[in-house]
């Protein structure tokens, strides 16, 4: 069963920790999920991602949310280790297959953390 909820999650990322679920099947999730994506196994055990990784693909959000104020922002999934993690990128933008490390977070939805990656 996992062991990773949530706000034990988000507490990590504004702690600048990223903490995954490694399932053994060998697939490892960025983030809290009650089973494996891959198998649908509830046997996941919580893990450590490291904090640089590369970007896997990337947007740029010219039209937000109403609630968010920015607009022009990059979004950015990151390989980490075996596991993807979703952030957000401040300037100066990146693109695929960029490195990347991990520099804080911003919380701009309800004080849920988003990680920000900067290229390196």
């Amino acid at each position: 069963m996992s062991d990773l909820s949530y706000d034990e999650w988000a507490d990590a990322v504004h702690e600048g920790r990223l903490l995954g679920l490694a399932c053994s099947c060998g697939h490892t999730n960025g983030s809290p999920t009650a089973a494996c994506p891959h198998c649908g196994s509830r046997d996941l055990e919580r893990v450590d991602l490291p904090t640089e990784g590369v970007v896997h693909t990337e947007t740029t959000i010219q039209v937000p949310p109403e609630t968010f104020e920015t607009r022009g922002y990059q979004v950015v999934v990151i390989e980490v280790g075996d596991a993807r993690v979703m952030g957000r990128v401040e300037e100066p933008s990146v693109e695929i297959g960029d490195e990347v490390t991990l520099t804080g977070t911003i919380a701009e939805d309800d004080d849920r953390p988003a990680p920000v990656f900067e290229a390196r």
